[in-house]
């Protein structure tokens, strides 16, 4: 099997306008995007997003999709990327049905926007004592004791991420946040970020239903060109229906990123390039121990940007 190369677009991290308007600014792979995003909009998206004070606010969500797609962009034109097989895991399968060319860039962005507004509005009145809680190093045994003896109690738990082995992401009543903060730590891990609204539980399916009845009707979701491996088990996608299905299923399937490098590797993937504002799936281990990484962020853009000749 020949040697393949793979385009990944993160999910959605910590982006604000101070770590990422430079780049928006001066890179003209972004200026192209973003001139493309202004008229979809209807709006300026470097000035709200230079105004936004919510890491999840439409215009945030927007930026972050326009700016990995302008990565993505830039690593094929001077950065000899060949894009053989996508994965885009959680938010990044917006930018990924976009490359892989289910979707046309326009309807992405409105789409991404249209959700955002989607989510924020469920979320105002639904399960607003979720939160989703990111940690690592946890021993995996010690750590389904842990959720064992919440069943036993009766007390609802859904993982809703597997990142890698001990890295994980739990949706949990907010109450008991502290609670599991101390039993991660007891165990040797470490707390990373909580996120609200919360993502990837099999409670939200109210959520999946809304947006498949009033934002994903408005758009059609092709074949796509190149294929897709699935965020939520690794699956070969190369249908529209797949690429519908896939799409909807983030809202209340966990991504399993193992799954998806066990995929990429079925399909002969040496090389990966990572196209976004993100640091956490290039730094896992089961990603550096499999591919040889390329990543492509704002940071590394400007530097070829503001290196002399």
């Amino acid at each position: 099997m020949n040697e393949k190369e793979a385009v990944v677009f993160p999910g959605m991290g910590p982006s604000n306008f101070a770590a990422v308007g430079r780049f928006m600014v001066l890179d003209p792979f972004a200026r192209r995007r973003i001139a493309i995003a202004d008229k979809v909009l209807g709006y300026s998206l470097l000035d709200r997003f230079y105004e936004a004070d919510d890491d999840y606010a439409e215009c945030v969500q927007v930026a972050f999709m326009v700016n990995s797609v302008a990565l993505a962009d830039r690593a094929a034109a001077e950065g000899g990327m060949r894009a053989d097989v996508c994965a885009g895991p959680s938010f990044g399968q917006k930018a990924a049905a976009y490359w892989a060319g289910s979707m046309d860039f326009a309807d992405v962005v409105r789409m991404t926007a249209e959700l955002a507004r989607c989510e924020r509005e469920y979320f105002a009145v639904q399960h607003t004592d979720v939160v989703t809680h990111s940690f690592v190093r946890v021993p995996e045994d010690r750590f389904q004791e842990y959720l064992d003896t919440l069943t036993v109690r009766g007390q609802w738990y859904d993982v809703s991420g597997r990142l890698d082995r001990g890295f994980l992401m739990l949706s949990i009543d907010a109450s008991r946040l502290d609670e599991l903060k101390q039993a991660i730590s007891d165990m040797g891990g470490y707390s990373m970020y909580t996120m609200r609204p919360p993502v990837h539980a099999a409670i939200f399916d109210g959520l999946r239903r809304r947006a498949e009845e009033t934002v994903f009707t408005r758009y059609s979701i092709e074949a796509p060109q190149i294929p897709v491996i699935a965020d939520q088990d690794g699956r070969l996608v190369t249908t529209a229906e797949g690429m519908r299905e896939m799409l909807l299923d983030t809202f209340d399937r966990p991504i399993d990123w193992p799954a998806v490098v066990a995929g990429l590797l079925t399909e002969g993937v040496k090389k990966m390039f990572i196209t976004g504002p993100e640091n956490l799936f290039r730094r896992v281990e089961c990603t550096r121990r499999n591919f040889d990484v390329v990543n492509v962020d704002p940071k590394s853009a400007l530097r070829a940007l503001l290196t002399p000749a």
